[in-house]
């Protein structure tokens, strides 16, 4: 991969998703995971929620033994999720805000009023060797609270932008796109490892991709949404052309 490549993670939550609504095996989160390998992702998301609503443990153990690519493991600031990330010891770890009552994901974690709490949180899983990353919105004070408390990536919240196009608010759209743009060159100059996602579409992934300090995107929801029409591998080959395309 070239300096100026973009990372693609894929989410595989959903694939779980659809399993539980039913129960049983099928289909199957590690089985999305290989065919996601085989057509180019460069690493695999998975969220472990308190609730247990998609991915399981059985998952996660399941992913650490299978994966030749690195896995992401999202994870609430919990004792728990700390104890599981610290035996399973992913390449990365990204710390995000959860409430048991939200459909998905709502917003950037509070970094700033948590400072001192999350500092000592992370602390063992570095010294572990996990990647740590936080989940944030397009804000300095947050992207200042992370870097101040030793996390090495943060992933900014593109939920806001996604939203603002897919309900045609064009203005609110390009704010929440320069404020991206913004923050993106803000941490990059702090030295952090600066990644993206949440709600990202073929349409609304390319001015993301664009920007020359994002590393990594990761889209999950979109691809399996998009999987059912279309098959996993065309659905992911077809991001990884538009992103690619951005770059180019």
């Amino acid at each position: 991969m070239s300096d100026n490549q973009l990372r693609l993670g894929v989410n595989i939550d959903h694939v779980a998703t659809v399993r539980n609504a039913r129960g049983g095996a099928y289909p199957d989160p590690l089985r999305a995971a290989k065919l996601a390998e085989e057509a180019g992702a460069d690493g695999i998301t998975a969220h472990l929620r308190e609730d247990r609503r998609h991915i399981s443990d059985a998952d996660i153990d399941g992913l650490m033994e299978v994966l030749s690519v690195p896995l992401n493991f999202e994870m609430a600031a919990t004792p728990e999720m700390q104890k599981i990330a610290l035996r399973h010891k992913p390449h990365a770890v990204c710390i995000v805000p959860e409430k048991r009552e939200e459909r998905t994901t709502e917003g950037g974690l509070e970094v700033a009023r948590e400072e001192n709490k999350l500092a000592h949180f992370i602390a063992p899983l570095r010294d572990a060797g996990c990647r740590v990353s936080i989940f944030i919105a397009a804000d300095q004070r947050q992207i200042e609270a992370a870097h101040r408390i030793g996390a090495e990536v943060i992933e900014l919240h593109t939920g806001a932008y996604c939203d603002a196009v897919a309900d045609g608010h064009v203005d609110a759209a390009n704010r929440e796109l320069e404020a991206l743009r913004e923050m993106s060159a803000f941490a990059y100059s702090l030295g952090l490892e600066v990644h993206a996602g949440h709600g990202l579409t073929y349409d609304t992934v390319q001015p993301i991709a664009a920007f020359p300090e994002v590393r990594e995107l990761n889209i999950g929801h979109f691809l399996i949404g998009e999987a059912i029409f279309r098959g996993l591998t065309p659905a992911i080959a077809e991001m990884r052309r538009l992103m690619d395309e951005a770059r180019g």
